[in-house]
């Protein structure tokens, strides 16, 4: 018997009956051979950890745009504290911890430079809109080419919006995500804040009455209420997005950019084109790729003039 096999038969005798196997897997779009030490799940959250995607998320802002500070969050860091959030409550109600994990180590890659600004700088310029869960979804699929499980594409497309994940273990994400960021990003907003875990609770209690992946209508009122004035005083606040503005004019020039001149794009992206892929479709593809600094840098390249920037730096 092989270290998988082991791990799948200790999973059919300790998850709870409504857990996602990993032998069950509804597989991958190419057909892989099994792996002799790791399950499925395993696979696929070590596949995302390794990606040069799952690296660049370290350099891309969560909510504040240049933050002052060493303490404020990254999109890595948000997403560290997610499958942290999601693995706890998962191991709690005896669910798929790895499968869990998979899903929130890559809920975020298709994120923007400039976090959500840059998301809506780039739903503006394109013309089949941007939204980072489908982008997230591309950029395992099509531009890391990860071959992931259906169960972990499907939770990380499902982790924000309507659509329900398939899996309880996406639709913990799709809480775990909002905890996380309504937590944290208070702690980012008043700096040195009590993080609470009623929240988690809350998912724990209703999943071992259940069965299912929820809250009681009580705390997700609340949760809810918290999040809208998250909306109202954080996110959208003047402090938080004093430089909103200037970012999305700047990804939005990027775009328009490489729109006209797609011969500069790099040689993978080339790649894209050429198998088919509008140049829209790869514009907005690498410029979502970029980190902050990356974004700044390539718009002083393409903007700004040398004579310019040599006074700049006298």
């Amino acid at each position: 018997m092989t270290i998988r096999e082991k791990l799948e038969d200790r999973e059919r005798k300790l998850l709870a009956g409504w857990a996602t196997l990993s032998s069950a897997s509804r597989g991958r779009v190419q057909p892989l051979p099994p792996c002799d030490n790791r399950t499925e799940f395993q696979r696929d959250r070590d596949r995302i950890l390794h990606s040069k995607s799952f690296r660049r998320l370290a350099h891309k802002t969560q909510v504040f745009v240049s933050p002052e500070g060493d303490h404020y969050r990254a999109r890595l860091t948000h997403t560290l504290e997610v499958a942290q959030i999601g693995r706890t409550i998962a191991r709690a109600l005896d669910l798929n911890e790895d499968l869990t994990e998979a899903i929130a180590l890559g809920h975020d890659l298709g994120h923007t430079p400039f976090g959500h600004a840059g998301e809506r700088a780039l739903n503006k310029v394109s013309p089949f809109g941007f939204r980072h869960n489908e982008q997230s979804l591309r950029v395992v699929d099509r531009l890391e080419g990860l071959n992931l499980t259906h169960e972990v594409r499907d939770g990380i497309l499902c982790h924000t919006g309507k659509k329900r994940a398939d899996t309880p273990e996406g639709r913990i994400i799709h809480y775990a995500d909002r905890i996380a960021y309504i937590n944290h990003d208070i702690d980012d907003a008043i700096r040195g804040g009590i993080i609470r875990n009623d929240l988690v609770i809350a998912m724990i209690d209703y999943g071992e009455r259940h069965h299912e992946i929820g809250m009681d209508s009580a705390t997700l009122e609340a949760m809810m209420e918290l999040r809208s004035f998250m909306f109202e005083t954080v996110y959208l606040s003047v402090n938080a997005k004093g430089e909103e503005a200037r970012a999305q004019s700047m990804l939005g020039a990027l775009y328009q950019y490489f729109m006209d001149h797609p011969e500069e794009l790099p040689k993978d992206y080339q790649r894209l084109r050429e198998e088919g892929d509008s140049v829209e479709r790869v514009s907005c593809d690498y410029i979502a790729c970029m980190t902050d600094r990356y974004s700044i840098s390539t718009y002083r390249r393409l903007f700004i003039p040398k004579s310019w920037k040599k006074l700049t730096e006298s």
